[in-house]
Parts: structure tokens; C-alpha cells; sequence
């Protein structure tokens, strides 16, 4: 880890947070993640080798805390990891406000957005077992289809059908859903101009924005850039 040579505060714990993925890796263990495979799941960029290096770093400075289960090893925000919350919240925030624009090549990422999902949604919002299906519409075949299964308070992501009665269909672009996902256009708008397809009963429909249950930042509108000049 490297150091700034100074004994401010602001330094010592920029040197924790700032380097390259750790704002990052804390932001998915504060998410629920805890097996290295979750963690890795919202940093697909990070080569497992430097998520390993970062977790071994962050567990040395007491911000992360490493056990394990059996055979399964887990992780956890230590106290000291705790208080980084308030800051990634904040970090959220700002962005929303701040650094939103329109959606480069490279950030069109669909693991990111399925992960995202998975994590986010309620798996009871139903009220009992039910099966989503996503398509994405730009994406070839055998990466078009995706389903999340909803039964006993959890919604885990099937690379095929997990069987029984689907419940919702939806069909968009990765983009499109993207878009959904971090609030820039609203479910209803989306549905609505058909950019997202959503297909099912009246009752299933009606749960589609709990069962998604978006993060209070998909509610924090940009301020233009033009309110910089």
C-alpha cells in the first residue's frame, strides 16, 4: 500500500480508501457480499490476483475482518471498516449529482448490472415463489437469456430456466436497462415508450418496482453541467 509521507489524517486514510478498487471492494462487502466470489462479482474488472492482494492489505490495516466456515471463507467490515459507510453513501450521492452522463462503451457492463439486481432485489415482494425472466435484446443468444429465482427470502440469478411458472418477462437492451437500474429514466417512462418490455399478470406487474427495489440514489436527479460554468 503506498503511503503519502504525512501525518495528516486525511492522508492516513486516504491511503487506505484511494488506491484504485478499495472504495470499491468495501462498497460490495457493505452490500451484503462476503465470499471472495460475490466481492469479485461487483469489481469484474479486477483481476482475482489484485482482489486477493487488496483483501489481504485491507484485513492487515483491521478495515476488513477474514473467517472462515468450513471450507467457505468469508468477509466482514471490522469496526474501523464500519465507518467508511457514511462515506461511500456520501461518494454515491455525489456522483448521482455530479459525474452522471451519458453511458460510455466501456460502462455498459452487463455482469455489473445483473449483479446489481440479484443483490438489490426483494426476494418476497411476490409473496411467494416466482421466476423472472430478462432478455436483452442487443446481446447474442447464448448471453440474451437470464432468470431470477425468488423462493424462500432469497433471488438468485439461473443461467437457465430454474423450472415452474414465469411470473415476469422483460425484455430490453443492456443500456436500456442500465438506464432503469440508476434512475435516469423511470420504470414507468421505460415501460411506457418501450424501451423495457415487461410481460406477466396484472398482480406480478404491479410488484415489478418492488421486487427491484432501486437505491435511494436512483432518485437523486444530475445538476447540469452548465450550472458549473
Amino acid at each position: 500500500m503506498r503511503r503519502y509521507g504525512q501525518f495528516c489524517p486525511v492522508a492516513k486514510a486516504a491511503e487506505i480508501f484511494c488506491p484504485r478498487w478499495n472504495a470499491l471492494i468495501l462498497r460490495n462487502i457493505l452490500w451484503g457480499a462476503e465470499r471472495f466470489s460475490d466481492i469479485q462479482r461487483g469489481v469484474p474488472m479486477m483481476s482475482p490476483t489484485l482482489l486477493s492482494q487488496r483483501l489481504r492489505e485491507l484485513e492487515a490495516e483491521g478495515i476488513v475482518a477474514r473467517r472462515k466456515e468450513g471450507r467457505a471463507v468469508r468477509y466482514r467490515l471490522t469496526e474501523a471498516g464500519g465507518e467508511f459507510a457514511p462515506m461511500i453513501e456520501a461518494m454515491g450521492v455525489w456522483g448521482q449529482r455530479w459525474a452522471r452522463r451519458e453511458l460510455a462503451a466501456g460502462e455498459i457492463d452487463m455482469d455489473l448490472l445483473l449483479w446489481g439486481i440479484e443483490r438489490a432485489a426483494r426476494a418476497d415482494a411476490f409473496g411467494r415463489r416466482a421466476v423472472v425472466r430478462i432478455e436483452f435484446t442487443d446481446q447474442p443468444a447464448n448471453k440474451s437469456l437470464w432468470w431470477y429465482l425468488n423462493e424462500g427470502g432469497r433471488c438468485q440469478l439461473c443461467v437457465d430456466d430454474p423450472g415452474g411458472e414465469t411470473d415476469l418477462y422483460l425484455a430490453a437492451t443492456v443500456a436500456d436497462l442500465i438506464r432503469v437500474y440508476r434512475g435516469d429514466v423511470s420504470l414507468g417512462a421505460a415501460t411506457g415508450d418501450g424501451r423495457l418490455e415487461v410481460i406477466g399478470g396484472r398482480a406480478a406487474r404491479d410488484r415489478l418496482a418492488d421486487w427491484l427495489n432501486l437505491s435511494p440514489l436512483a432518485a437523486i436527479p444530475p445538476v447540469a453541467r452548465a450550472a458549473n460554468a
